[in-house]
């Protein structure tokens, strides 16, 4: 069965182009296209920009009606002059120092959130200036509302923006007003960084070497950033000087006021370069050496108990480490040996009751940086965009990392790596090789992916990625190899409106797991309503082993839209009413059957002011069970049709309080049965220093199955921060789940003794119950030391 929507599709776009709904855009889900971001001064009339059916016109001040637009880009850009200066700053947020009464500071943000275009409740200064060693930048933000009214509920690293008092700046050093570099701080001096291309692919997790240092007062506070010129990416330097493409923001959490200094509309992020400044004034030095190296040393005291996984004891010392060389500002080479993960967050449990893998974040360092060159796809937002479909070439979980039966996963240690990466205005391509060594649950393996994009017109992209895992003999096993192609392509077709492509064909040895994947995407959003369609297929016989799928032998089509409304009439401690409906459907690409269908209504989600939000949802659902489909939690459920119908309530309070939560709560019909689904999460932080999280997670089946399954599963979590500063922390995790009898603990103390140099002790303790005996407890234990010096040439 085929589905054509896209005429559903455009009448969407259509009617969102002709409303003149108020108020701002506040995404559905919290990803990074909520991050915030800074203020500016009222631009310039609107121009027409042809292919685009409605008026674009840039926002000035609202009409009476608070009628808020997409609008174009500034036509004479917003100009930032940096000051040059001959000494080296203390970094301490002070800003005593005379050097920065050279700089003549910008001001005159522009209101993205809540209001776009209206006058700020207080505004930011920004200076800039640079050395043959640093790019300086200091913004004093004002709060006239005092210290006591700024929010940080905790010290981590690469923090949730939407909870903090936050100012970043994005470099664009190419000035292709494409890809930038962010850098963040919170008002206590916590880093964030991230590195983003067309506003829509983004490497989060990237950790790149700066300074930061903040001071509060009475009447804002102040953050001081240095960024070495060896970790900025842009164009060789000449003697006239450069011009990037620049943008300050920042969010005043107490009024959840998000503002830019260059405007934007707020249906898009601070990230849309197109839409930034210029600095202007700068000379950087030219292309150095710009060697980076970090070796480790790594001690362990590893030990088992149980009667399945035996009695042991190791003792191990380890060492090894990384090296980073910027060959140019273009190309950056990254080798590491005897690579270590020690230090990377567990993975937390998960109960799955759909039919989908669960797809884990990737939080290794080494395959962190450029993740988004090597790693296009689609990924679910929310079981949104995407549906529940995942769909990527290469995922890099597959190195390393065992997949065990009961779903977790078995570390394998790396020889050695290798990873080239080149960027420019043009194309981007890149190369990993990884050598995974051999154990006694899995063979000795290469694994070699190979990328290259090409940047097409203003805002387009074509692409193409291939794979190739070499796995050599294995005790009586021959050898094998498999790889893929795909080829993919991003289209941005009008300032709202996105298309993203991928076609994929997977290969291995012998002629097996011959198949082909894909998806097609589009995505259309304003400030008045959000909408796609997105179509997917996985054949039967597709299997990418460096890569991810969420469900295979299958035909997907995920529909919907919201609607962003902020009308007069709400009330005033509602910012939004986004009601929405949304649909996924499935059919087993094998047979053309129609496998699941869920269709899901949102009369009610209204975002608050203060940041929290309310929805109801009804969805009426259709699941075709064959024989050997997936059971959930293995329960006997008979092969046959259901239909049914659930309901959900979703409500969180603002998150940047000293004690928030978020409650989940979902009940109806499931297959035969009746299932209630309960989750709720409390975090208590009183002081930024101090965070406490507690969450519980209870499915209670009723009459599921053949056997008349009637139990309750539950999974608890408890973590804590508690830090010293942004640099010294000790982090805690418990979860237990009564489903698997599994306990974890994960204890680590993490110091940050100069930038991205680290000592880390952690300790590590699993315990669960044997198939033997049910009492009879599998116990393994980890007590790590970690010590990692940067050094940079």
């Amino acid at each position: 069965m085929r589905f054509a929507l896209l005429p559903v599709f455009l009448l969407f776009s259509t009617f969102a182009q002709a409303q003149p709904n108020p108020g701002s855009f506040t995404p559905l889900v919290s990803d990074t296209l909520q991050t915030p971001s800074a203020t500016t001064l009222s631009p310039a009339p609107g121009v027409s920009t042809p292919g685009v059916s409605t008026t674009i016109t840039a926002p000035a001040q609202p009409s009476a009606g608070g009628t808020a637009t997409i609008f174009a880009p500034l036509s004479v850009r917003k100009v930032i002059t940096a000051t040059e200066i001959k000494t080296n700053l203390k970094v301490d947020g002070s800003l005593s120092e005379a050097e920065w009464l050279l700089a003549q500071p910008t001001r005159h943000f522009f209101q993205v959130e809540p209001f776009q275009g209206q006058p700020l409740g207080s505004d930011t200064d920004v200076r800039v200036l640079y050395n043959r060693q640093f790019l300086y930048v200091a913004a004093f933000n004002r709060d006239s509302t005092g210290r006591k009214a700024l929010r940080s509920p905790n010290f981590r690293r690469d923090f949730a923006p939407i909870a903090h008092d936050f100012f970043g700046v994005a470099i664009d050093g190419f000035n292709d007003r494409r890809n930038a570099m962010s850098f963040v701080t919170n008002a206590y001096g916590t880093q964030r960084d991230l590195l983003t291309f067309d506003d829509q692919l983004y490497d989060q997790d990237w950790d790149g070497l700066w300074r930061v240092r903040t001071t509060r007062t009475d009447s804002g506070w102040v953050a001081e950033i240095a960024i070495p010129w060896q970790t900025l990416r842009y164009s060789r330097s000449d003697s006239v000087g450069q011009s990037w493409g620049i943008n300050f923001f920042r969010n005043r959490r107490s009024a959840n006021e998000l503002s830019a200094w260059s405007p934007y509309p707020r249906a898009f992020t601070s990230y849309r370069m197109e839409y930034a400044g210029l600095l202007t004034g700068i000379k950087p030095p030219p292309p150095s050496p710009n060697i980076r190296i970090q070796p480790y040393l790594l001690v362990s005291d590893d030990s088992y108990r149980g009667t399945e996984i035996g009695n042991s004891r190791e003792a191990r010392l380890k060492v090894g480490g990384d090296l980073k060389w910027a060959i140019n500002p273009n190309t950056v080479l990254d080798l590491t040996l005897n690579t270590d993960f020690a230090q990377a967050d567990v993975d937390r449990q998960v109960n799955n009751l759909t039919r989908f893998s669960v797809f884990f974040p990737e939080r290794r360092q080494f395959f962190l940086e450029n993740a988004s060159l090597f790693s296009p796809g689609l990924t679910s937002i929310g079981g949104l965009e995407g549906g529940s479909m995942v769909i990527r070439p290469f995922f890099s979980r597959s190195i390393g990392l065992a997949q065990l039966p009961d779903g977790t996963s078995q570390p394998v240690p790396i020889d050695a790596g290798a990873r080239l990466v080149y960027r420019s205005l043009k194309r981007n391509y890149g190369g990993m090789f990884i050598r995974q060594r051999g154990t006694s649950f899995s063979p000795a393996t290469d694994f070699v992916v190979g990328r290259y994009s090409e940047n097409v017109g203003r805002q387009n992209r074509i692409g193409t990625l291939f794979t190739l895992k070499n796995a050599h003999r294995y005790d009586s096993t021959g050898g094998y190899q498999n790889g893929l192609v795909a080829l993919d392509g991003f289209f941005r077709l009008t300032p709202s409106l996105a298309y993203n492509v991928m076609a994929i064909g997977s290969l291995s040895s012998g002629g097996r797991d011959r198949g082909l994947a894909g998806y097609s995407q589009f995505f259309y959003r304003s400030n008045q309503l959000v909408s796609w369609l997105t179509q997917t297929i996985v054949t039967k016989g597709f299997n990418p082993e460096m890569g991810f799928v969420s469900r295979s032998d299958v035909i997907s089509t995920a529909t919907g839209f919201f609607l962003v409304e902020r009308g007069s009439w709400l009330p005033k401690r509602v910012r939004s009413f986004e009601p929405g409906v949304f649909a996924e459907m499935y059919h087993k690409a094998s047979t053309g059957y129609l496998q699941e269908v869920q269709f899901n209504t949102n009369p009610i989600w209204l975002t608050l002011q203060s940041g929290g939000m309310f929805g109801l949802f009804v969805n009426p659902t259709f699941q075709r069970l064959d024989d050997g489909d997936f059971r959930p939690l293995g329960l006997n459920i008979a092969t046959g049709n259901y239909r049914y119908v659930r309901y959900n309530v979703l409500m969180g309070s603002d998150a940047s309080r000293k004690v928030s939560y978020q409650l989940n709560a979902e009940t109806g019909r499931y297959y035969d049965g009746r299932l209630n689904y309960l989750r709720g999460s409390l975090t208590v932080a009183p002081v930024p220093h101090v965070a406490l999280g507690f969450i519980a997670e209870v499915n209670q089946f009723k009459n599921v199955g053949q056997d008349r399954f009637s139990e309750a599963v539950r999974l608890y979590s408890v973590e804590s921060r508690l830090a010293v500063n942004p640099r010294l922390q000790l982090i805690s995790f418990y979860q237990r789940n009564t489903f698997t009898d599994r306990n974890v603990w994960n204890v680590r103390l993490s110091w940050e003794f100069q930038p991205l140099s680290f000592l880390y002790i952690v300790y590590n303790h699993g315990s669960y119950a044997g198939s033997i005996r049910e009492r009879d407890r599998q116990q393994e234990q980890h007590i790590i030391g970690k010590l990692s010096y940067l050094k940079q040439f």
